[in-house]
């Protein structure tokens, strides 16, 4: 199988070499896996996967938003955009891969591990995260205004900067990320710095 269509129903079957522009919207993946993808755009706007894995993806844009993904794992590859806002993802793994911006705005989160994967922009507003972790990241600006979080362990992100330090109330965070967030802490909470 080297393609996927929308509304495709598919199970166990492996999708390669895609390119150029593909829309799988509304489609369902059960057991299949997606390896050696080369696109400027992949569409999995409202589509379900389960079982699934994303194997040395390469796209400038792979949206998703309002899909629903369980058991899923993406591995290597480059993405510009990884547009999963009002997603509902449950047991998901990023592992390895290299993206520019990564948004789970409005998005509903569980079980989710990102390993190892250098990101640019991570983008959470009015997110719900229960049970993520981070392993060996790194990422520019987080934006975590309005974000409802459970069990959320940032101890494995560098972030350079939290666009909203108050939201992260309940996370857990290393030392050394407190003393480099302090100042963004303190203005958070009104407290005046001075030497």
């Amino acid at each position: 199988m080297t393609s996927v269509a929308p509304h495709d129903d598919l199970l166990g079957v492996m999708i390669a070499g895609l390119a150029g522009t593909v829309s799988g919207a509304h489609a369902h993946l059960t057991e299949c896996a997606i390896a050696e993808a080369s696109v400027d755009r992949l569409d999995l706007t409202g589509a379900t996967l389960t079982d699934v894995e994303l194997d040395d993806v390469r796209a400038a844009e792979l949206t998703a938003r309002t899909g629903w993904w369980r058991n899923v794992r993406i591995a290597g590859g480059r993405i510009g955009t990884l547009d999963l806002s009002s997603a509902e993802l449950d047991s998901i793994e990023l592992h390895g891969v290299r993206i520019d911006y990564l948004s789970l705005a409005q998005a509903r989160v569980g079980d989710v591990l990102l390993r190892d994967c250098v990101l640019r922009t991570v983008d959470l507003p009015n997110a719900t995260l229960s049970r993520m972790r981070f392993e060996g990241c790194q990422a520019d600006e987080v934006d975590t205004r309005g974000l409802t979080l459970r069990d959320l362990d940032l101890r494995g992100l560098e972030a350079v900067s939290f666009t909203d330090p108050a939201a992260l109330r309940g996370a857990t965070l290393s030392p050394r990320q407190i003393e480099l967030l302090a100042g963004d802490l303190a203005r958070a909470l009104g407290i005046d710095v001075r030497d």
